[in-house]
């Protein structure tokens, strides 16, 4: 078993050194990632912290079986910046909204016809990419599958499903812009 793993494993079964270890070889990288995502080095270490803690609390639920330890702990910190982004923008959005009292002249009507317009949109650049980018961003992003799930519902390998889905999305990307 891999190091990581290990001081994981050690740490499901309270380990307060194995901890230790752990926070000092993930923590660089578990920063990194949220500094890359949030891009504010103070909500970068806030949001760093708050994974550090979780994966204390959650060590038990990792199951090598299903990826490495590395893949684990950088993906709840992908997920928990993600968050942080998320909330930020909705706070933001609710501010900028009262401040200009947007609320009283929502228009539903101008709101559905947008987002139907969005989305048959997005439908027509779909209809650009090869059947293979199709394929693999369609069970990715509209099925909810993971990158190994998507491998083997498509009899690939994981980087070739990866490649797919990035270059499907770079296309998508320049089509929805030209859209505009």
């Amino acid at each position: 078993m891999p190091a990581l793993e290990q001081l994981l494993h050690s740490t499901a079964l309270g380990d307060e050194q194995a901890f230790a270890a752990l926070y000092d070889e993930a923590a660089p990288r578990v920063y990194g990632l949220c500094l890359r995502v949030l891009r504010d080095p103070a909500q970068a270490e806030e949001v760093a912290q708050e994974v550090l803690v979780e994966i204390w609390r959650n060590a038990t639920r990792f199951d090598a079986r299903r990826g490495s330890a590395g893949a684990w702990i950088t993906t709840i910190a992908h997920r928990r910046a993600v968050d942080r982004v998320r909330s930020v923008q909705a706070s933001g959005e609710r501010e900028r909204r009262t401040a200009y009292g947007e609320e009283a002249g929502y228009d539903a009507v101008a709101e559905t016809a947008a987002v139907r317009l969005e989305h048959r949109q997005v439908r027509r650049c779909l209809q650009t990419l090869t059947e293979l980018q199709r394929q693999a961003v369609t069970l990715a992003y509209y099925g909810g599958h993971t990158y190994r799930q998507v491998a083997s519902l498509l009899g690939t390998a994981v980087p070739t499903v990866k490649s797919r889905i990035r270059d499907g999305l770079l296309k998508l990307r320049d089509c929805l812009e030209v859209a505009r």
